[in-house]
């Protein structure tokens, strides 16, 4: 299937913003981290137009051209692959949303402890596609774009599954998983995942 996908500008913020509040809404980390569901009605669209900032500022956000689904990559030097910047990020985000909820904070400080270092790599931090065109494959073509960029230039990716739907999908694009689940305090797993780059056919 040929899905046409461009970059996003300051101009797509809100689609892409309300795009990943749907898809997450029913994830099993969002409702982790908000488990209130008037809190997570109300919160969780803040957090994903935090996000998109982000990315907007320091990475980039590809969009289907129908708008129907979009991802959030950054890339990361070797220098900078710690993840420790995420964690003072996730403290800023937790007290400009939400100062009561720890779990905004926490889960940037566990992602941030097991996220890889030592290696520059494409990061996906998050990929949403509208709950109505799910299984459309348009993840897939999304992911693949980018994927195909770091098999020539050879850049690993990396990515963190918040769902054993999207563990899958990402294990039948090439990633693996980094040792072992994260296990979320009271909550569900994740699979922070590693990808090698491919060699050219």
């Amino acid at each position: 299937m040929g899905v046409a996908i461009r970059t996003a500008g300051a101009d797509d913020r809100e689609l892409v913003a309300r795009l990943l509040d749907s898809a997450f809404q029913d994830d099993p980390v969002s409702g982790w981290i908000f488990p209130g569901e008037e809190e997570r009605r109300t919160i969780h669209p803040r957090l994903m137009t935090a996000f998109v900032d982000i990315v907007l500022a320091e990475g980039r956000v590809d969009v289907a051209e129908d708008g129907a689904a979009c991802a959030l990559w950054l890339p990361v030097s070797a220098e900078n692959a710690d993840g420790h910047d995420d964690e003072d990020g996730f403290a800023q985000l937790r007290e400009a949303l939400d100062p009561d909820n720890e779990r905004i904070e926490l889960i940037g400080r566990l992602t941030a402890d097991v996220h890889p270092s030592g290696r520059a790599h494409e990061y996906l931090w998050m990929i949403g596609v509208a709950p109505e065109r799910q299984g459309e494959g348009l993840g897939t073509a999304l992911i693949g774009a980018v994927l195909e960029r770091c098999d020539r230039e050879t850049l690993p990716a990396y990515l963190e599954a918040s769902s054993a739907r999207s563990r899958a999908l990402y294990e039948r694009l090439g990633f693996e998983l980094v040792e072992r689940p994260l296990d979320l305090p009271d909550g569900p797993q994740m699979w922070p995942m590693w990808r090698e780059p491919r060699a050219a056919r």
